[in-house]
């Protein structure tokens, strides 16, 4: 799972999360998730979005954070 499933540039959608090499929405997987629809039903709908991409998004969205905090 690399980081490399999704970019930030201001050039598209004003700096919106998307997935690499396309002008899609991360956002668009998780409301399609939110409305009851299947990770199979979003993929046909955005057929630039692979499903291993898609894959790694739901996997990077469920790992806990990678922070290193020192207690107070």
């Amino acid at each position: 799972m690399t980081k490399e499933a999704v970019r930030m540039d201001l050039e598209i959608h004003g700096g919106v999360l998307v997935f690499t090499r396309t002008r899609t929405p991360v956002k668009n997987l998780f409301d399609y998730l939110e409305t009851g629809k299947t990770l199979d039903q979003f993929l046909v709908d955005f057929p630039a979005v692979g499903r291993s991409e898609a894959v790694n998004v739901l996997k990077m969205a469920r790992a806990p954070p990678n922070v290193s905090a020192t207690p107070a």
